[in-house]
C-alpha cells in the first residue's frame, strides 16, 4: 500500500552529505533558508492578491532545513520569526502556528519516522494544533467569520482533514525536491 511504504533513502543521503560540510556552511545555509521563508511569508502583505498564493511556500525553506537537520530547522524557524518581528509584525501571528510549524513538523517527522503515513500524520497533527490554538486559545479569526470561537467536533475534524491533505502535499513536494537534490549532487 502507498501510505505504509517506507520513504526512499534520498533524505538520508542529503543529511549525510550535509554533515560533510563545516558548521559555518551549515549555519549559512540555515540562515539563507530562514531569509527565504521570511520573504515568502511577507509576500501576502507586499503583493496583495498574488502574494497570498506565494505566502504558503514559506513552508518549503523551513521544511528543507528541518529535513537536513532538526537543529538547523529549529534555528531557521526561530530566525524567521525574529525576521518577521522586525520586517512585518502582522505576519508574526500566522507563521509560528501554521506555515512554520508545518515545516518543522514534517521535517522532524522525516528524521524520526520511515513510513509515509507517519510523516504525514506528524505534520497534520502539528498543523491542526497550531490552527486550533489560533482559533480557540488566542481567538484569532484565522478562517474568517465562518468559524465561531466555540469548539465544535465538525470544525475540528474538518481542520484535521485539511491538515492531513495539506501535509500530504508537502511531503510529496519534499520527496520530489530531495530526489532532484540527489541527482544534482551525484
Amino acid at each position: 500500500m502507498y501510505f505504509v511504504k517506507s520513504i526512499s533513502e534520498d533524505v538520508r543521503f542529503a543529511q549525510l552529505e550535509l554533515r560533510k560540510h563545516s558548521k559555518a556552511k551549515r549555519l549559512v545555509l540555515g540562515t539563507f533558508l530562514a531569509c527565504m521563508a521570511a520573504v515568502l511569508q511577507i509576500a501576502g502583505g507586499f503583493l496583495p492578491g498574488i502574494g497570498y498564493f506565494i505566502s504558503p511556500f514559506a513552508t518549503l525553506p523551513i521544511l528543507i532545513s528541518a529535513m537536513f537537520s532538526f537543529q538547523m530547522g529549529v534555528m531557521s524557524y526561530f530566525l524567521t520569526i525574529l525576521l518577521l518581528f522586525i520586517l512585518f509584525p502582522s505576519e508574526l501571528v500566522i507563521f509560528p502556528f501554521t506555515t512554520g510549524l508545518l515545516g518543522i513538523g514534517i521535517g522532524a517527522a522525516f528524521s524520526f519516522f520511515k513510513k509515509r503515513l507517519s510523516i504525514i500524520f506528524g505534520g497534520a497533527i502539528l498543523l491542526t494544533i497550531g490552527i486550533m490554538s489560533l482559533l480557540y486559545i488566542f481567538h484569532f479569526p484565522l478562517l474568517g467569520p465562518a468559524v465561531s470561537d466555540s469548539f465544535s467536533v465538525l470544525t475540528g475534524g474538518s481542520i484535521f482533514i485539511f491538515s492531513f491533505l495539506y501535509s500530504w502535499l508537502w511531503v510529496e513536494m519534499a520527496l520530489f525536491f530531495f530526489k532532484k537534490f540527489k541527482t544534482f549532487i551525484t
